[in-house]
């Protein structure tokens, strides 16, 4: 049996990189999966996977901009499964990585935080009226190691991801005694299109980035999907509030 046998998760981004593979993760673990992504194409793409391996799962395109969007995903995942116990809330775009504050438009700043910091709020404020209203749930929320730390030329990524990480803790406390735990995770430099990207832009990106993590490799989706599987899992029943680092030993140097 599957450690969330009979539970309900939804997981937005889910096209690609660790919304995927999350979504597989918790699929495999038991649970029905409601995918959403912009991309439809992916997203409906993971649904089948999910389904081919016996699975259930429904996909349902989403714009974490939009608030009428976001209510939508969580009514249908409501209407296909009647509950959501888990949210993986991933959605998020880089934005740039090679400008100085004074050298970026505001529109990229204003693109970066609507959709990774104000996507992370309106999906938190769907999910947590279904998980109140089904006795409580589990929340992860995809932050960054650029929440802790500074990443240079990054600064409106940078801001994105405190802020995830703040809004986590916030909600955390506020939801303690009302059965739902609220988290973050913080990857390193992982091995996803969004990071592939960045190389094909600039080639010298693949060895800097190896250097700069200790074990001296890249993080891959699926073992941080492994650990929103397990935040998601009763087997974290008294962790909450907490940003769990995936980094390779990266924010110990």
């Amino acid at each position: 049996m599957g450690s969330l046998d009979n539970k309900v998760a939804l997981v937005t981004g889910a096209a690609s990189g660790i919304g995927r593979e999350s979504a597989l993760a918790l699929a495999q673990e038991g649970a029905a999966v409601c995918v959403s992504d912009i991309d439809a194409a992916g997203g409906e793409a993971t649904a089948q996977t999910i389904a081919d391996g016996g699975g259930s799962a429904i996909f349902v395109r989403c714009d974490v901009t939009s608030g009428d969007d976001v209510r939508a995903m969580v009514a249908a995942t409501l209407e296909a499964f009647g509950r959501l116990d888990a949210a993986v809330n991933n959605a998020g775009i880089a934005g740039s990585f090679d400008h100085r504050l004074h050298e970026a438009g505001d529109e990229l700043f204003e693109r970066v935080i609507a959709v990774n910091l104000r996507g992370v709020w309106l999906c938190m404020k769907a999910e947590l009226e279904a998980m109140l209203a089904g006795g409580g749930g589990a929340i992860v929320n995809i932050a960054s190691v650029a929440g802790l730390i500074g990443a240079p030329k990054a600064a409106a990524y940078t801001a994105s991801k405190h802020g995830v990480i703040g809004i986590t803790r916030a909600t955390a406390v506020e939801y303690a005694k009302r059965g739902i735990r609220i988290n973050a995770v913080c990857p390193a430099y992982t091995d996803t299109a969004m990071v592939q990207d960045a190389i094909a832009l600039n080639p010298l990106m693949a060895p800097i980035m190896a250097r700069a993590i200790p074990m001296g490799r890249l993080g891959q989706p699926g073992e941080v999907a492994d650990a929103v599987t397990w935040l998601c899992s009763a087997a974290s029943s008294f962790v909450t509030g907490h940003a769990l680092v995936l980094d390779g030993g990266l924010t110990a140097t």
